[in-house]
């Protein structure tokens, strides 16, 4: 019995393997034609979510979309969405399984794209204007979503409407995003929030610790070293700057005097000597 079940076993994987490979979606086969843009070597593999409104969904060249993804152009099939694309998935891009991209307005995904599993991606949301009316029974509204080239986006994530994305951006699984976000960003939480940036100076770094090249909030360091930093953060401007400058034995104690020189209240830049960076 164990022999015939193992033959079974076989028999059945291989014809699922088979099965997955026949169905799945690709230029070539009838339902690639529904799309508005299915580009060469593209892929959507079976089985598949729930797809519709083809007619408004570009799907770029040699782009892999997982098992279970849903995509859709409108509310409901049949719709006239008007001549505009509604969906546009760009070139090289990779949508993990279980995934949701949702469009009624404008979801632009660019090149080189990837997702973990069960990423939602939608322009609508529902409005709660009227606190007597269910939220559900209240018209939505629509705002575009951007998903920069290069961007990786991690598994369980949802991007929700008017979100935009910079480049070479990355969101942490779990997150919760919305609104606008630079090139190069690191972005986490809920709400979601950037947590480290990318400069030519520093390469990546932690914003709550250390801010870019130029920046005039506390703790950035300063392209001319220490000193550069306390003239360029002191209010008092070039003058307490050359006074900070001056060796600590003008003053007193390294650590710092309790009165300046001929007893007179110090000048904070001289009583807490140059600034330390980040």
């Amino acid at each position: 019995m164990s022999i015939v079940k193992r033959a079974l076993g076989r028999l059945i994987h291989r014809g699922w393997d088979y099965l997955r490979e026949a169905a799945a979606l690709h230029p070539g086969a009838t339902a690639g034609y529904r799309f508005r843009y299915f580009g060469e070597g593209a892929c959507i593999a079976f089985p598949t979510g729930a797809i519709f409104g083809e007619q408004w969904i570009e799907i770029g060249d040699h782009t892999l979309i997982g098992e279970r993804v849903t995509i859709s152009a409108g509310m409901v099939p049949g719709m006239d969405l008007g001549p505009d694309p509604i969906v546009r998935i760009g070139r090289g891009c990779s949508i993990g399984r279980g995934s949701h991209i949702v469009g009624h307005e404008s979801i632009v995904i660019g090149d080189d794209v990837f997702t973990g599993p069960y990423v939602y991606i939608t322009d609508q949301n529902h409005a709660y204007d009227d606190p007597e009316v269910p939220i559900g029974r209240q018209w939505p509204r629509n705002k575009p979503v951007e998903i920069g080239s290069g961007s990786w986006i991690g598994a369980g994530a949802i991007i929700l409407p008017g979100t935009k994305i910079g480049r070479q951006s990355v969101v942490a699984g779990g997150a919760v995003v919305r609104g606008e976000f630079p090139d190069h960003s690191v972005i986490a939480g809920v709400p979601a929030k950037i947590v480290k940036r990318h400069s030519p100076e520093l390469g990546w770094y932690r914003t709550d610790s250390v801010s870019a090249p130029g920046s005039a909030c506390p703790g950035a360091p300063s392209p001319a070293g220490p000193a550069g930093h306390a003239a360029a953060a002191s209010p008092a401007g070039p003058r307490a700057h050359s006074r900070a400058a001056v060796p600590p034995a003008r003053h007193g104690s390294p650590d710092g005097p309790a009165q300046g020189r001929n007893g007179s209240r110090p000048d904070p830049a001289e009583a807490h000597g140059p600034a330390r960076a980040g």
